[in-house]
């Protein structure tokens, strides 16, 4: 089928805004990859009216995909976590384009994987996980334990990804491969979810004082991003913090991370005047600790 897209993406090769091109083959048992596609086609650009755009087609009972995203967009993803199958497609994927190599160069980042980067999202991760526990330990309470299991099991997969990317790698598609190498005890705890056979109730009630217990021993390392940007000035109300560029991408999750670092004392609200004598502004600083 490859013959047969390539008029295609040359096409898209000869236009000036085009970075790279990558083509993934479907697996056999891995659809997933692929999302069920024989060919998916990446095509990178630096800059378009819209983010992503997407394309199918079908040729002698074979279906393909072409996805085209701009830069910012790929870094975005790349940066959020929200799109897993990206990094199988970067590292296993087949360079068709390569322009001024913009791909080598991406892939010698993305194994480097610089400290800063880490930091974002260990960030992001540890604001998600936050949520997903709160809400799941809310769920617990009220006996509502299928609902409880599922954040549970959304909470273990932001561990797992933590601890992925703490060793220095992107978490894969396949994670929790890398998590039962990089920490079993992570792994362990899934399993003890998933395959114990005891009452929901009782595997639920273990698990979150489980994780509590990593939680709390990664909280420092998960509030460093935020607290770094926090130093930039002396106090943040929560509209900025929100259209700050890097603490943009915790979206929905900011505020409750916020609400929990404060609780723990990593952040300190300061109240300030309003117009209004019986009602004081909300800002927040980096903690003395």
């Amino acid at each position: 089928m490859e013959h047969v897209l390539r008029p295609i993406y040359q096409e898209r090769a000869s236009n000036a805004e085009t970075l790279g091109i990558i083509l993934v083959d479907k697996k056999q048992n891995e659809t997933n990859v692929t999302d069920t596609f024989d060919k998916v086609l990446l095509v990178i650009v630096k800059d378009a009216e819209k983010a992503m755009m997407t394309k199918h087609y079908t040729f002698d009972y074979q279906k393909a995909v072409m996805h085209t995203i701009t830069e910012k967009q790929l870094r975005k993803w790349l940066l959020i976590g929200s799109h897993r199958r990206l990094v199988d497609w970067l590292f296993n994927g087949k360079v068709l384009f390569d322009r001024n190599e913009f791909l080598h160069t991406l892939k010698m980042e993305l194994k480097a994987f610089p400290f800063d980067g880490r930091k974002i999202k260990t960030g992001i991760q540890f604001a998600m996980l936050i949520r997903r526990y709160i809400e799941g330990k809310e769920l617990f309470e009220q006996k509502n334990y299928l609902d409880a299991y599922n954040h549970v099991v959304d909470s273990l997969h932001h561990l797992a990804r933590l601890s992925v990317i703490d060793s220095g790698l992107y978490p894969e598609v396949t994670v929790w491969a890398q998590v039962k190498r990089l920490e079993p005890a992570i792994y362990k705890l899934y399993e003890e979810l998933i395959l114990s056979d005891e009452p929901i109730d009782k595997r639920l009630e273990l698990l979150f004082l489980a994780s509590e217990f990593m939680i709390h021993s990664r909280t420092a390392d998960g509030a460093q991003h935020i607290l770094s940007v926090m130093k930039e000035q002396d106090a943040w109300t929560i509209q900025q913090l929100h259209e700050h560029k890097e603490l943009s991408n915790y979206s929905k999750d900011l505020e409750v991370f916020i609400e929990y670092l404060v609780e723990r004392e990593y952040i300190e609200v300061e109240a300030v005047m309003s117009k209004n004598e019986m009602i004081f502004h909300r800002y927040y600083k980096v903690g003395k600790q």
